[in-house]
């Protein structure tokens, strides 16, 4: 039998622990760890969250790796056609990681109506288009068919809906330039239809993107059939996202370049970046106000079980098993927190996940709702390392027991 465990199991279980000086500042400390674990997992989960949902919806407007001529310049509006016919193209084998890979082009105009126009982007979309990623952003009507023959059906956001007054099935009249301006008209006229409307919460893509058939943009460029715009590439790991662009680079033809979404939208991964500072800098201080916490309360204790010490000394108890019974203790204590801690922590995010309750400016932060991520992976990580780090720092404050006398201690009152 481990001495030090049955002593400190009899030390949790006596009567005389529950009605003891001490059971407040133990409550206390335990409250101390909850309250500390229900506020990492909150930061921890909506941090992460964050950052994982304004990744998506970037992705799902531009791929994670965008391949396009060096003669469009970076452009909004696809300048230069490229083939269809590449060797990556529609199966990306030279690279590991490439999930798929689609041919888009895009094309500026202005929409339209009778009291008002907004200058939008037309993104022409095929078949290989994956409509997985904007399936959870469709607030109404169905996603356009693009399958066979062309058509007019387009997706428009709720942003560019509420500001011209277009509701669906509506006919979205747009306006496009020619290039050739000696013509006698100026410009093309698609009364496009609307049969979808989204809302991302990214308002700098959602006042801009209309995605309708690319075989429109085509047949305005005048481009041959099999050419598109840009290609768009996903990849399965974002976390690789800097090594599979380079990879991505060095298997396509030099005529072509290709740049990660990182790169193209650096500043807001930038900003994103800085929630990994902001998280470890709060789970710091969290665990650092926890220990103290906990530190007092074992103060407390040995404080209290000074004769218990000395009569256990006087036995020729050793200093470290002394020492091992009251970190047992602390042990207890700190289980006890985390447990409370992880039960309201996760019930809160849970709540939040199904119910989204606590909202957030999309203007700012992109996201109308508060978005949360729960792994389990994390959260044990979280409850280990909350533990030992607590257990660390109650080291030093049970040094405090070499110095206890036992013939002092004994008589202590």
């Amino acid at each position: 039998m481990n001495f030090e465990y049955f002593i400190a199991k009899r030390l949790i279980k006596g009567k005389e622990h529950k009605s003891s000086i001490s059971t407040p500042i133990i409550k206390i400390a335990i409250f101390a760890i909850a309250i500390g674990m229900i506020m990492m997992l909150i930061t921890v989960a909506t941090g992460v969250g964050l950052q994982h949902k304004i990744r998506e919806k970037v992705a799902a407007f531009n791929g994670h790796v965008l391949i396009s001529s060096f003669d469009n310049n970076s452009s909004v509006e696809s300048l230069v056609p490229i083939s269809s016919n590449q060797e990556f193209y529609p199966e990306f084998t030279d690279v590991d990681g490439v999930e798929h890979i689609q041919g888009v082009a895009s094309k500026m105009g202005l929409i339209r109506t009778e009291t008002d126009f907004d200058g939008v982007v037309v993104k022409g979309v095929g078949k290989d288009y994956d409509w997985n990623t904007f399936k959870e952003y469709l607030v109404e009507g169905r996603i356009p068919d693009f399958g066979e023959e062309l058509n007019e059906e387009v997706l428009i956001s709720s942003h560019i809906a509420n500001r011209l007054g277009i509701h669906l099935g509506d006919k979205a009249i747009t306006y496009f330039l020619k290039k050739n301006t000696a013509s006698k008209s100026k410009h093309f006229i698609r009364a496009f239809k609307v049969v979808g409307i989204y809302n991302s919460g990214f308002q700098e893509f959602d006042e801009a993107f209309l995605i309708a058939d690319i075989r429109h943009v085509i047949k305005m460029n005048k481009w041959k059939p099999d050419e598109v715009g840009n290609f768009e590439v996903f990849i399965d790991n974002f976390d690789e996202i800097d090594k599979k662009g380079q990879e991505i680079y060095e298997n396509i033809p030099s005529t072509l370049d290709s740049q990660t979404i990182t790169l193209k939208y650096g500043t807001i991964f930038e900003w994103l970046k800085l929630f990994d500072l902001n998280i470890i800098g709060i789970i710091g201080i969290i665990i650092l106000v926890a220990g103290i916490n906990m530190i007092t309360a074992l103060l407390v204790l040995i404080l209290e079980r000074t004769p218990m010490i000395g009569i256990l000394k006087a036995l020729g108890t050793s200093d470290w098993s002394i020492r091992k019974i009251f970190l047992y203790n602390a042990g207890y204590l700190i289980l006890i927190g985390l447990f409370w801690g992880n039960l309201i922590g996760v019930s809160l995010l849970f709540i939040q996940q199904r119910y989204g309750i606590v909202g957030l400016n999309p203007e700012t932060y992109y996201v109308s709702t508060a978005p949360v991520y729960i792994d389990w992976g994390y959260i044990v990580l979280l409850n280990l390392g909350t533990m030992i780090l607590c257990l660390l720092m109650l080291l030093i404050p049970s040094y405090i027991i070499a110095k206890i006398s036992p013939t002092k201690s004994i008589r202590f009152q």
